[in-house]
């Protein structure tokens, strides 16, 4: 007879070997709001592994925001949006959405995750086709796994690649789907050549822009205002998790037709509870002050630019880009958690990637810089990482 526990004694013994391998993920308790330092041990630690890009996640309005729509429109909506979970203010930020991103309109979600895992089963059949860039995220993934369509993915980056795909592929609709930025590097997608090779090709072009929104471009619209395209991309799916306030929530932006079928087709949209007052109210005054404060973008890109130039000044491999994402190499998993165990005890919390999220040989401390952080808490980071590094040999001198 099989042991009914043998799956659960195959589990603990798999989280053993990551013990022992150095690779366990430990999580650090905060000991307050999210920020650019925060406290972690009794200890103020500066924050650089935080999506917090604008400084918005503590920020006096965004949580006054959230006060607010708890008094005046309650916690919760206790419901789907189609049956009673509608208020007037997730109406509101729709629109302020699609005007964001020049689009018809726009259909919130709990979170970005669920916008990607919505979209491509409620809009593509079996007689269709969509292809994803090899290192899209996982939400898109999953997401696509989902439908039915014809599912193709080609070589990173390479324009080439898809363009001979798309010519070969006979399916009545395509869709072409990227991040906006690749976050292990702070790579951006090549966005005005993709809508001109789908322009060409006959295929809607899907931009996942969630490390983009509020973070690039000059007035924070993200990848396709950074590199000349804004308002020419078909589809846009972000979140309000990261620099748009920091909480929850994510979208998907486009044609009337998309947004339309889906409020009536995606199943994390017809079977999950509307987001709360609190985070709708609170997402919109992000909006409001990024409008409002365009020096806000300016002050996230000079701290960048500070950032990198440091970093590499001082013989780290910094792979060369303008996101505020800045990794930095340093070859192997186990070393890349052991800097970041370190870098904690320095008072600097940064993580550390390895393989499977990065390839083998690429492990990396992912810093994550904010339009919060002032001159004196970067150079203590720099400081930081340039001692463990030359600790473990990872900086050329």
């Amino acid at each position: 007879m099989r042991d009914a526990h043998a799956l659960l004694d195959h589990l603990t013994t798999e989280i053993l070997a990551q013990k022992e391998a150095g690779t366990y993920k430990v999580e650090h308790q905060l000991e307050g709001p999210q920020g650019a330092s925060v406290q972690v041990d009794g200890r103020s630690i500066v924050m650089l592994t935080s999506n917090n890009y604008l400084g918005l996640a503590d920020h006096p309005k965004v949580r006054d925001a959230a006060r607010k729509a708890i008094d005046e429109w309650g916690f919760g909506m206790a419901s789907v949006r189609f049956i009673c979970g509608t208020q007037t203010l997730h109406l509101e930020l729709e629109r302020r959405i699609a005007e964001f991103f020049e689009t018809d309109d726009a259909i919130l979600y709990t979170s970005c995750w669920n916008a990607n895992e919505a979209l491509f089963a409620a809009t593509l059949t079996a007689e269709d086709a969509v292809f994803s860039d090899e290192l899209n995220h996982a939400s898109i993934i999953d997401g696509i796994r989902l439908c039915k369509a014809n599912r193709y993915r080609y070589p990173h980056d390479d324009l080439d690649a898809l363009a001979e795909m798309l010519e070969e592929d006979e399916s009545r609709h395509r869709m072409v789907v990227t991040d906006g930025v690749f976050s292990m590097e702070g790579k951006l997608a090549q966005l005005d050549e993709l809508v001109a090779t789908c322009r060409q090709h006959g295929a809607l072009l899907v931009v996942d822009d969630s490390h983009a929104t509020g973070v690039l471009g000059a007035r924070g619209r993200g990848t396709a205002e950074e590199l000349g395209v804004h308002g020419q991309i078909d589809i846009v799916t972000g979140t309000l998790g990261k620099a748009m306030g920091g909480a929850a929530g994510g979208f998907v932006a486009g044609p009337q037709s998309v947004i339309d079928t889906l409020r009536q087709r995606s199943r994390p949209y017809l079977f999950s509870n509307s987001l709360p007052p609190m985070i709708v109210n609170a997402s919109l005054a992000a909006f409001d002050l990024l409008d409002e404060s365009p020096a806000l973008v300016a002050r996230l890109r000079e701290n960048t630019r500070f950032f990198r130039t440091e970093l590499e000044s001082r013989g780290f491999d910094v792979p060369r880009g303008v996101h505020p994402v800045v990794p930095v190499i340093v070859g192997e998993t186990a070393l890349a958690i052991q800097m970041s165990k370190e870098l904690l005890d320095e008072g600097v919390y940064v993580s550390g990637f390895g393989y499977p999220v990065v390839p083998h040989g690429e492990a990396r401390l992912r810093a994550q810089i904010s339009a919060a952080h002032t001159r004196e808490e970067l150079e203590q980071a720099v400081a930081a990482i340039e001692r463990v590094g030359q600790r473990h040999g990872v900086a050329t001198p």
